[in-house]
């Protein structure tokens, strides 16, 4: 008897299959799983003055916060039980037009810590529906979008600032944090080109506003998306760490490669975590002639485009520390 032999497309057919089905359950995974599987990460900075207890900063990011979202609400509140010294907010919170109510019970607890934030774009407006291979361009602001829904960000601006909490869009400011003096210098978004950066030396300046040497335990810079031009004008201040969001770590990433995209000029290897700036090893820490910098992969994504894969949301707790 003779063998039948396979036909010829049956091999392709099943790789095919098998791609395809491979494809879908990462699919359901970065839809259904990972995007909502809400990550702590903790990290420590050592850039306290020597003989300084740690200070405890909590950086949040990158929310998009949609009415009905209920379990991320539940989880920023409980990140007050922390007990931080700090709440670093980088921005873009919200991502509907009535989030509003949402957004300020995630906070609650958190607004009753002294705190400080920049905007993002999604603060100004609203996010719009669009292809989402749009988000693996260099840049997304390069492709035509629709008509843009205004948020109300100066309600919000208002609600923060009247917590108590410091805006530091293309401002100065000053905190006493834990027995100690925090200077702050921050831009409004770059992704917007919104970004100012405050001249060094003036009145808002707590560095240098005695006319004397700096009185400043900490000096701290803070911006939403951390384009190069903001980083190198916030290292050429003097900053001992920045503070920044936007990139969602890459959102769609490759195990053991990394993020496929920062979403401005930020290298890819700087998507997310505690970094030398600059350097050209990102992955060694800070030393002679740089600062720390600390980009947060957030914890939400468009309403548009809800999915994350290799790259958990997350909020860090940074724990400073004399060297």
């Amino acid at each position: 008897m003779t063998a039948r032999s396979a036909h010829p497309g049956a091999g392709a057919l099943r790789a095919a299959g098998g791609l395809a089905l491979a494809g879908a359950a990462a699919l359901a995974w970065a839809s259904l799983v990972e995007v909502r599987w809400y990550a702590l990460r903790e990290v420590t900075v050592p850039v306290l003055p020597a003989g300084q207890d740690p200070l405890r900063i909590l950086h949040v990011s990158d929310l998009h916060l949609t009415p009905g979202q209920h379990r991320k609400v539940d989880w920023v509140r409980d990140l007050a039980s922390l007990d931080p010294h700090l709440v670093v907010d980088t921005g873009d919170n919200w991502a509907h037009l009535e989030a509003m109510p949402a957004l300020l019970r995630a906070f609650e607890p958190l607004l009753q810590l002294p705190g400080a934030f920049v905007l993002g774009s999604n603060d100004y407006v609203a996010p719009s529906f669009k292809n989402p291979a749009r988000y693996l361009l260099p840049d997304a602001r390069r492709t035509p979008a629709g008509p843009p829904v205004a948020l109300p960000w100066r309600e919000l601006v208002a609600r923060l600032t009247g917590a108590g909490w410091i805006d530091l869009s293309n401002r100065r400011d000053v905190l006493e944090v834990d027995g100690r003096t925090l200077s702050f210098v921050g831009t409004d978004d770059a992704h917007l080109d919104r970004d100012r950066m405050p001249p060094a030396g003036g009145p808002d300046d707590a560095r240098t506003s005695d006319g004397r040497s700096p009185a400043v335990d900490l000096h701290l810079g803070v911006t939403h998306a951390p384009y190069r031009r903001v980083l190198d004008a916030m290292h050429a201040d003097g900053v001992d760490l920045t503070i920044a969001g936007h990139t969602h770590g890459g959102q769609l990433a490759v195990p053991f490669l990394g993020a496929l995209t920062t979403n401005c000029d930020l290298d890819l290897r700087r998507a997310k975590g505690l970094h030398g700036w600059p350097g050209a090893r990102p992955d060694r820490p800070a030393g002679a002639g740089s600062s720390w910098l600390h980009v947060s992969a957030g914890l939400g994504t468009s309403p548009y485009a809800p999915v994350r894969f290799a790259c958990r949301p997350e909020a860090t707790l940074l724990t400073l520390t004399s060297p």
